[in-house]
């Protein structure tokens, strides 16, 4: 196995950029997780919150297992700690107030109005603490016909239009088979996150951040509104390329595929000349990009013809001498021995304690010059490992008071 790209340590005295910033994370799988691992990436202080006999799923998700640990919890919980409270009892409830007094956010992704049944709205929340950011994630929003509805990220790519340009003309439309909607979603929540945070230095009080799955993926179909709208375009799949954008493509090689985008006119000359085809830049069939869009499948045609000739490595050499777009189709295989990911530190080893064992994950991303974010640790074994340090540190409770609270089932 190649050796991953250290961590930076835990005791790196560079403070990230959220550092000082406490976040409560309740909820469950992906969304709302991957929101608070992108706060603690970049510094925060995130307490995740299970319920003491339902721990999140995500602990045992992902195609791969050991000790009965998936390693997508080895990530997503990573730089968070983790302690269990029953928000359905009236002293969990209490206990979570206290917390949240001292919190500066609280990110949840359960369903609309499950935190009102509980007691524990914004209304609840900003009495006890007005400068807090509540961000709330969920399938739909909070607001709308649709808001009590549960949602996933699957359907929220559907219902988006995202999913309906997946895949070839004439076929089903296609997932990628990634949670794609709940990483947006995540994102666009700790996007919210930090903007709230910015608006409370001017005013001083919290709001809520409402993050729903079907916005977030509505929000990165680029020109799909407007061309519907202006000139009644309902954009189609297109299967491996965007159609009227040419040469932008995969094509095949003798050892695999390889994305050529050399879409601009200065580009495509530049291309017919790593292709020894000169000719074809002036050709009234390829000349313009408008025209390029028109006879894009003769264009492909004959990019493909090239490309065959060689391996991957060798198109990709023949394009970055003349300046040419281009990169291979890559497995996580070759991920892992890619020289630009390691040189930038996006392999990177968590030591997982469930395991014993330095596991890899996908590194800090954006990387920030003056205040970087770190990965400190993996996520923690067991629910409620840190239950006794925050206790203790946020609300003084002694061993004897985490011995009752644990009897009564509220820890």
């Amino acid at each position: 196995m190649v050796a991953p790209v250290a961590a930076p340590s835990a005791t790196d005295p560079t403070p990230g950029a959220l550092a000082g910033i406490r976040v409560l994370e309740l909820g469950t799988l992906i969304a709302g997780p991957f929101a608070g691992r992108l706060l603690g990436d970049h510094g925060a202080d995130v307490v995740k919150v299970e319920a003491p006999d339902r721990p999140d799923p995500l602990r045992t998700w992902g195609q791969a297992s050991e000790e009965g640990r998936g390693f997508f919890w080895t990530v997503h919980a990573r730089n968070k700690r983790c302690i269990t409270l029953d928000l359905r009892q009236p002293r969990g409830q209490e206990l979570f107030l206290q917390l949240a007094a001292q919190a500066d956010v609280v990110v949840e992704s359960f369903r609309p109005g499950t935190l009102e049944r509980w007691g524990l709205g914004f209304d609840r929340l900003s009495a006890v603490n007005p400068g807090l950011v509540l961000a709330r994630v969920s399938g739909y929003g909070q607001t709308g016909p649709a808001a009590g509805r549960p949602g996933y990220a699957s359907v929220a790519e559907a219902v988006s239009g995202m999913r309906y340009v997946t895949g070839f003309p004439g076929q089903p439309p296609v997932r990628m088979a990634l949670s794609l909607g709940d990483s947006l979603a995540g994102m666009f929540a700790a996007q919210g996150v930090l903007a709230a945070l910015v608006a409370r230095q001017r005013t001083g009080a919290g709001q809520v951040v409402d993050t729903a799955l079907t916005d977030s993926c509505l929000a990165v179909t680029e020109s799909m509104l407007p061309d519907y709208d202006r000139a009644g375009v309902v954009r189609q799949p297109s299967g491996t390329r965007l159609d009227g954008i040419a040469p932008s493509n995969s094509y095949e090689t003798t050892d695999g595929f390889v994305i050529i985008a050399a879409n601009q006119d200065t580009l495509f000359r530049r291309l017919c000349g790593a292709m020894g085809r000169p000719e074809l830049a002036d050709d009234p069939r390829f000349a313009t990009h408008d025209t390029r869009g028109r006879h894009q499948d003769e264009l492909d045609a004959l990019i493909g013809v090239w490309a065959k000739e060689y391996d991957s490595a060798e198109v990709q050499r023949r394009c970055d001498e003349v300046g040419v777009v281009a990169g291979p189709v890559n497995t996580v295989a070759d991920v892992v021995l890619d020289p630009q990911f390691r040189a930038r530190g996006m392999v990177l080893a968590h030591h997982d304690e469930g395991v014993g064992a330095d596991v890899l994950g996908p590194g800090i991303t954006p990387q920030l010059s003056a205040t970087p974010g770190a990965l400190r640790w993996a996520g923690p074994p067991r629910a409620g490992s840190h239950n006794a340090e925050v206790y203790s540190e946020l609300l003084g409770l002694g061993a004897a008071d985490l011995a009752d609270l644990a009897t009564e089932g509220v820890i």
